[in-house]
């Protein structure tokens, strides 16, 4: 059984980030974007995830400034998500659902992270088998239930949330740690390496270079 994780591991959630940022400035300047980001970060350790629409709905009750909030709302949601899937990263689904079933375990809320996942075209790669958690790495149980296997595989860019499901699951589990996006290469995020079995630099590395889609 294999698992992905799906921002910064098949999806770049970096350049959506960098995008929404220069947009932002453009709609509604510099110090509100600060506000706003402020604002999500804040959110992000309240709940524990990324939540970009909540986020401006909170940003909208603080500011009482309704300038542009329709655009901001259309833009993250219109935005081309497939045209950020990472080079190979559908290449690797292809190949790795000749070897077993693929299933996305990913963290987000449970509007627009299923919605990023649809508009990338990933959901249609794995028939439709996604997980959306606050913690994945506290729902193995459910994982288990959902996808019984007697050996899984987790590919994520967090060595944190590897370490934790390795400690769980011991040798059911082998972990691979792929090094994009800016949680990768954060030295808080990777103080223990212990429990990676398997580091590659780019998601594409998963599947031969001769097979092709």
């Amino acid at each position: 059984m294999f698992l992905l994780d799906f921002d910064n591991t098949l999806f770049n959630n970096d350049s959506f980030e960098a995008d929404f940022k220069n947009y932002l400035d453009e709609a509604i300047g510099q110090s509100y974007r600060e506000l706003y980001w402020a604002i999500f970060e804040n959110l992000r350790q309240e709940l524990g995830y990324a939540d970009y629409l909540g986020a401006i709905q909170r940003y909208r009750f603080l500011t009482f400034n309704e300038d542009n909030l329709l655009d901001l709302a259309s833009y993250v949601l219109d935005y081309p998500f497939k045209n950020h899937v990472y080079p190979d990263a559908i290449k690797v689904l292809h190949y790795l659902n000749t070897l077993g079933t693929t299933v996305i375990v990913s963290d987000g809320d449970i509007v627009f992270q299923p919605h990023k996942i649809k508009a990338s075209g990933i959901w249609d790669e794995v028939d439709g088998r996604v997980l959306i958690y606050v913690h994945k790495e506290k729902e193995l149980e459910d994982i288990q239930r959902k996808y019984p296997a007697d050996f899984f595989m987790m590919v994520d860019d967090k060595p944190r949330i590897l370490k934790a499901m390795k400690d769980d699951l011991q040798k059911k589990l082998t972990t691979i740690f792929v090094r994009q996006g800016h949680f990768a290469f954060d030295p808080r995020n990777s103080k223990d390496t212990s429990s990676i079995n398997i580091t590659i630099n780019s998601i594409g590395e998963l599947a031969p270079a001769d097979i092709c889609i």
